[in-house]
This record gives C-alpha cells, sequence and structure tokens, in this order.
C-alpha cells in the first residue's frame, strides 16, 4: 500500500455508528499496512538496544506523525464530521517509569527517523506501571490494563517463541513486534512470558516490590527472562547464517545494555557459547565484550543492582557457576595489573555475598557511557574512578536527547508551525536548523506569547476534565513533573510553596503574579517516604486552593496518574520548568530538555544536563540556584546541621513544622512526622537532610520569586524562553543516537 492508497481508502472508510474503539481499529490497521509496506531487509550490521522500561506512550498519533499523514487523517475525519482528538480516551503503552523508558522510546524513534538499524528489546506487561488514583491526598495503586482497548500496533510472532529455563520451572516467551517507523521501519520486540500462573507473572507487572524475598526472585526472573530470550534469538539467527562459527559475532551484532537490568545478558551469551556451543571461556567473554556496550543511568548506590549469591545460585545455578568464573577471572586480571586489593574490592563483581552487575558491565563491555557531561565526569572520577584510572578508553559521555517529532511537532502544533513561518520546514528533517530561530526571536516574541497563551488554556481545559480543578486564565505555570524521589526534591518545590503562601498572606510578597504550581509524579508503590510527600503536596493544595484570599493568585495542582500524554500537554504549556535535583545526583534528566524546546525558562540547580542547557541558551535566560557539586562534596565531608538553618529562618522554619503541628494531616500515618525527622535527626541509613533541601530552600524560594517578578515584563520573558527553543536541537535524539551510532555501535543505513 502506497501513501495516496492509504489515503483513499481512509476517504471510503465508512463512520457511522462507530464506535471510537472501532474507528480506531481501523483507521490504526490501515496504516500499519501502509507503515510495514517500507519494510526493508535486515542492515548488515544491526544495534539492540536491551531495555527493561520502554515508556512508548499512545501510538496512534505518532505513528501518524512519523508516516507523514497525520494532518490528512486528521483532515479527512472533520469531513467526516469527527474531531480526531477522541482518539486521546484511547490510553498509553505504559511500560515504563520515567526517564529510562521514555529514552529509550524516544532512542528507537530517532534510530528510525535516520534510518538506522536499531531494534529494541523488552517485556510486554500485561499491566506495566499502575494506574495512578489520589484519594484523600494518598497514591492509591491500580491496576493499568493498557491493552483494554486492544492493541493494533503490535503482532504476536507465534512461530518465534523460546523457551527460557529456571531452575524450578521453565517458560515460554512469545515475541510482540511494535513497528517503529520513520526513514526505516525498525521493530521494538517485546517478549510475553507464557506457561504456568507462576511463569506468567513475569511479564504482568513492571517492577514489582522487591522488599520481600518473592519479590526479588520475581525481579530476577524478569531481568533474566528478557536477557535470555534475546541474547537466546540473536545466536539462533547467527547460527543459521553461520553455523557455529562466532568469531564474527560481534560483527554483525552490537548490544546497548540500558542500565543494570539486562547486565545478565552478558552472562547468557557466556553461557549459550560455551555450554551449547563448546565455545572456550576465554574465547567467549571476547566474543562478548566486543559485542555489548554499556549505559549508566545513576550513581544511586541502591539503583545499582546487586543479586544476592544464593538467590542466584537457586535460581539461575548455570548463570551462578559463570559469574563465579568471571569473577575469577577478573581478579586475576587485575592482580596482573598489580592492582591494590583496595582497587580490586573496587571493581569486584563478586563481595560481600553479592554480584555487582554494574561492575560486571562495566569489566567485561568495551564502552561505558554516562548521560550528561557531569554525570559522565562523576562516573570517572567518584563511582568507577578505578576502573577509570585502568580502563580509561572504555569512557564515553553521551548525553541524553529528546526527539523532536514527539516532544514538539506532536505535541505543540502551534509552536511548530511558528518555526516553519520563521525560519522554514527544514528543521523538521534537519533539527540543527533551529538554530536558525535565534535572528527572529524578538520579532515573534509577541506570536509566541499568543501560542503560549493557547497552550496554557488547553493545558487548563485538560486539568478541568481530567482532575475536576478550573485555574484562571492567565496564570504563569511552574511545572514538577517526573518520578517521585527524594533526591528530585519535590519536598523542597512544597516547602517553596508554603513559604510564598505565608508571604502573600502577611503581605510581605508584593507584586505577585498569578502562579500555579503543577506537580506530576508516581512513587514506587513501596516508597513510604515518596508517598509521603505526595500527601504533603495534596493538603498544600487543599489549603492553599480554598484560601480565597490568595487563590487569586496562588494554586496548587498534583495530577493523577502523570503518563506521556498528560506529559505533551503539560511541556507546551509550561513556563517554568522546575528541575531542582540535589546537585550531582540526576544522571542527565530529559524532561528538562522536552520544557527547553517548548519554550519554557528552567529554574534549577546545575546539575545533570540542566548544565549544558544553560550553557546552550545563556544563564540569562535561566534561573540558576542552590549548591553545586563542589560545595555538596564540602558539605559532607566538613558537615551541616539542618537545625541551626531552622533556628535562624523563621520561614523555613514555618515550612518545615508544617509537617508536625497539626496544620496539615497525615491520616494518622505518622508520615509527616518521619519526614521531619529524616529532615532533622536523620536515620540510622543516612545524616539529616541528606539531600540538602533546606540548605538549598533560600535561594530556590529567591529563584522562584525573580521569576515572578520578571514575568511582568512579558516580552523579554518570551525572549528567554524563545532562547531556550532555539538552542534546544541539541538535545535532540536525534544527535545522541547519531552519537552512539558512531563511536559504539558503528551501524550505518
Amino acid at each position: 500500500m502506497d501513501r495516496t492508497e492509504f489515503i483513499n481508502q481512509l476517504k471510503k472508510l465508512n463512520t457511522n455508528e462507530k464506535t471510537t474503539v472501532e474507528l480506531y481499529h481501523e483507521i490504526s490497521s490501515l496504516a500499519m499496512n501502509y507503515g510495514l509496506s517500507g519494510l526493508k531487509k535486515p542492515a548488515a550490521r544491526n544495534a539492540y538496544y536491551l531495555s527493561i522500561e520502554f515508556l512508548i506512550g499512545r501510538s496512534f498519533f505518532n505513528n501518524l506523525l512519523e508516516l507523514g499523514v497525520l494532518e490528512e487523517t486528521r483532515q479527512i475525519l472533520s469531513d467526516k464530521g469527527i474531531d480526531i482528538n477522541v482518539f486521546e480516551e484511547i490510553e498509553d503503552a505504559a511500560l515504563g517509569n520515567g526517564g529510562l523508558g521514555r529514552l529509550a522510546a524516544c532512542f528507537l524513534d530517532s534510530a528510525a527517523g535516520l534510518g538506522l538499524p536499531l531494534q529494541g528489546y523488552g517485556i510486554r506487561y500485561k499491566y506495566g506501571l499502575f494506574k495512578q488514583a489520589v484519594r484523600n491526598g494518598f497514591q492509591v495503586e491500580l491496576p493499568d490494563d493498557w491493552q483494554r482497548f486492544g492493541d493494533p500496533w503490535s503482532q504476536r510472532k507465534e512461530g518465534e517463541k523460546r523457551t527460557v529455563k529456571f531452575a524450578d520451572m521453565t517458560v515460554t516467551a512469545v515475541p510482540y513486534d511494535m513497528p517503529v517507523f520513520g526513514k526505516r521501519v525498525n521493530t521494538l520486540r517485546l517478549w510475553q512470558a507464557e506457561g504456568s500462573a507462576e511463569a506468567e507473572k513475569i511479564s504482568e507487572y513492571l517492577y514489582p516490590a522487591d522488599d520481600t524475598e518473592e519479590g526479588k526472585i520475581l525481579r530476577l526472573r524478569q531481568e533474566y527472562f528478557f536477557s535470555a530470550a534475546s541474547v537466546g534469538e540473536l545466536v539462533e539467527k547467527h547460527l543459521k547464517k553461520y553455523g557455529k562459527s562466532f568469531g564474527n559475532f560481534s560483527e554483525e551484532n552490537a548490544i546497548q545494555l540500558n542500565d543494570t537490568h539486562p547486565v545478565l545478558a552478558i552472562v547468557e551469551l557466556i553461557r549459550i557459547l560455551t555450554a551449547e556451543y563448546r565455545v572456550g571461556f576465554a574465547d567467549a567473554c571476547e566474543i562478548a565484550q566486543k559485542t555489548f556496550s554499556y549505559t549508566n543511568h545513576t550513581v544511586l548506590p541502591e539503583a545499582l543492582e546487586c543479586w544476592n549469591a544464593e538467590l542466584l545460585e537457586k535460581i539461575l545455578p548455570e548463570i551462578y557457576a559463570i559469574l563465579l568464573k568471571l569473577h575469577l577471572k577478573q581478579k586475576d586480571e587485575l592482580t596482573k595489573l598489580h592492582c591494590t586489593q583496595e582497587e580490586i574490592s573496587e571493581m569486584a563483581i563478586y563481595a560481600s555475598g553479592n554480584f555487582s552487575m554494574a561492575n560486571l558491565a562495566v569489566y567485561i563491555v568495551h564502552t561505558v557511557n554516562g548521560v550528561a557531561k557531569l554525570h559522565t565526569d562523576i562516573l570517572k572520577n567518584s563511582l568507577f574512578r578505578t576502573a577509570y584510572k585502568y580502563y580509561p578508553k572504555k569512557f564515553q559521555n553521551k548525553t541524553n536527547g529528546i526527539t523532536q517529532r514527539r516532544w514538539l511537532m506532536l505535541c505543540n502544533r502551534e509552536l511548530s508551525e511558528l518555526i516553519d513561518r520563521t525560519i522554514g520546514k527544514n528543521w523538521r528533517t534537519d533539527i540543527s536548523a533551529l538554530s536558525g530561530l535565534n535572528p527572529h526571536i524578538e520579532s515573534i516574541a509577541d506570536e509566541f506569547i499568543r501560542i503560549k497563551t493557547e497552550k496554557k488554556r488547553q493545558l487548563f481545559e485538560y486539568i478541568a476534565q481530567h482532575e475536576g480543578t478550573v485555574i484562571p486564565n492567565g496564570f504563569i505555570v511552574y511545572s514538577q513533573v517526573k518520578r517521585l524521589h527524594e533526591y528530585k526534591r519535590q519536598l523542597m518545590t512544597a516547602f517553596a510553596i508554603l513559604e510564598i503562601y505565608k508571604g502573600l498572606k502577611d503581605g510581605t510578597v508584593r507584586n505577585f503574579q498569578p502562579s500555579v504550581f503543577l506537580f506530576g509524579a508516581k512513587s514506587a508503590p513501596s516508597y513510604k517516604r515518596a508517598k509521603a510527600v505526595i500527601k504533603f503536596i495534596n493538603e498544600i493544595a487543599d489549603k492553599i486552593n480554598s484560601d480565597e484570599q490568595t487563590n487569586g493568585l496562588l494554586r496548587v495542582i498534583f495530577v493523577q496518574n502523570y503518563n506521556v500524554s498528560y506529559a505533551e500537554k503539560i511541556v507546551a504549556g509550561t513556563d517554568v520548568s522546575l528541575q531542582v535535583s540535589t546537585a550531582g545526583l540526576e544522571a542527565s534528566g530529559t524532561g528538562n530538555m522536552k520544557f527547553m524546546m517548548n519554550g519554557a525558562v528552567t529554574c534549577g540547580t546545575m546539575d545533570g544536563a540542566n548544565i549544558e542547557i544553560v550553557e546552550l541558551s545563556g544563564r540569562e535566560n535561566n534561573y540558576i540556584f542552590g549548591a553545586e557539586v563542589d560545595e555538596i562534596e564540602r558539605l559532607k565531608e566538613e558537615g551541616y546541621n539542618p537545625l541551626e538553618l531552622l533556628k535562624t529562618n523563621e520561614l523555613h522554619r514555618y515550612a518545615v513544622s508544617a509537617l508536625i503541628d497539626g496544620t496539615f494531616t497525615d491520616g494518622g500515618t505518622g508520615c509527616f512526622k518521619e519526614l521531619y525527622e529524616a529532615l532533622t535527626v536523620g536515620a540510622t541509613w543516612h545524616k539529616p537532610d541528606h539531600y540538602f533541601v533546606l540548605h538549598d530552600l533560600q535561594s530556590y524560594v529567591a529563584a522562584l520569586l525573580k521569576i515572578n517578578a520578571d514575568y511582568t515584563q512579558r516580552k523579554a520573558f518570551a525572549v528567554k524562553q524563545l532562547k531556550n527553543t532555539a538552542n534546544s536541537a541539541y538535545f535532540s535524539s536525534d544527535r545522541t543516537i547519531k552519537e552512539y551510532s558512531d563511536c559504539i555501535w558503528k551501524i550505518m543505513e
């Protein structure tokens, strides 16, 4: 089917008396037939992206955009009396949690857009990430049945299923292929676990709670399941082509490990080669080394997975045995390099009864990359400093990116059309052309203001529909939308809002422009502090939104079930992007890039990709506050007493005391008191205020008030916003993927 035939068939489509879901399936089926007609033969060398998450979002609109027929479809449906936006009721494929999974989806999009052969491998979760509801201010997790409308964008490949073996069960891995459309049609292959009821649990939920042994075993099964199915398939394809000669395996297959979740794929490849095809252990290790590369996404110890040796021996005895051999091989090599015992311990695959997946990856792979300049420097100088000392050539930086197709062209048609009118449409295929906006910023600022006002109106309408909360027009929009974690410091924003609220009440904050603070975040189900922060934010929202003295100036909204579709509305309608993590802890961030591209200024710390955002768009066009990495490290070494800050700063004392003075209720759970003690007393595993919330709070409030004052000069503020859009091309995932392709995978069109 060619493009003309697709359009003709769409025009002939009978839409009478059909439900939205029926039309969704018929149009999706037409688009699939059209898109798959562009399939090419497999490339000589492919890259494979192994990720436990792919936060795809809604496929319908994005695929029509990628196929170049979105506007025609919109018009044809309009002629039939149907608004294409009715398909927004079709839910997202929630197969990811946050930035890790969204990055994976952006990478696949960019590779297809550039014509590069990158295929994805992951898990087809039945429910994916939970659907979040907020009841009495608390997060409630509900099953997210994303397939309830059907899944017309996937094809079950019954004839290509595989078997994955554990010590206590055998599981069938059935592949479902989702095409990724672009200049080339690539594939995201997601494995579904089938067999016994126990086997099917493996692909039931994303990230089962791992605070019990049963939960840990299920997490381990998930990670091995999709790693083994993926690697096993690649080996089988190689066998059919070359027989039992594996010397050129790495010449045709480049495998990227997206964080530590798929690192067992390394061990599985070695197991298959040695146990099933009699390849020598040293040779198998060399093949693995030439095949695999690893992306690190975090410096947080709890996210650098370690597997208990007894658990591994119980569930995966062959993998356990190979891990021990790898440990001994590594120890022997490091000894020959004259490493000290301390250095060997720092790099050890096995220590204290646990196997370190990060250390295994760094030891075996040919390339380790961080995801922002600062993050990569931290990997070299801190987290993997000893490995960097002995293997410096392994380390590279690949600053993250986002796909401009979804995150500008799709979610902000109005701004995209303004760019078209100003510099032409070349930027749509060559994002570097976006910098051509710079000479025109002053002349288009008024039109940008009109567009931003319209995107805010659309956002407020969406919030009214989904939250039942009306936000008056004319409000500045500050947004902090991301996974809920202590280091991301949503709690600090909550305290800042309380301080501004007090200033409005007592008259010390004057000439304040009406502002709404938007939060969107899901907490891991077992993360008690994060769930307490959600409750605290909702308590603040109830109080502030109902205060008639100030609610014409200040509002707070916590949006429920924040997902890709919500993000598409929020990034387009936001004025100020809140990126306030403790310096040194946010590896990169990608939300900051989405906001930047859509014309929001960044209010943030010098952390992750914020640093590069400021470098490219100008510090004068953003609002930077708080301690930088060097100061944080000094505070850790010399000591830091948050209680002294509370004694000397009345506003801080007011905000923090609201956790325990009866201003708000935690429903008798004691969770607010625990948050208060985490800040003031600490806990057995950390010092007081270990994320330096109170240290940075005063400068944060000052930055927020400075933004509010600057916004009164609306055109000058719009210039700052447009400077961000005009200089955001670097943060396209097209650039990132090109760098991976050229420097790590060595793939080409």
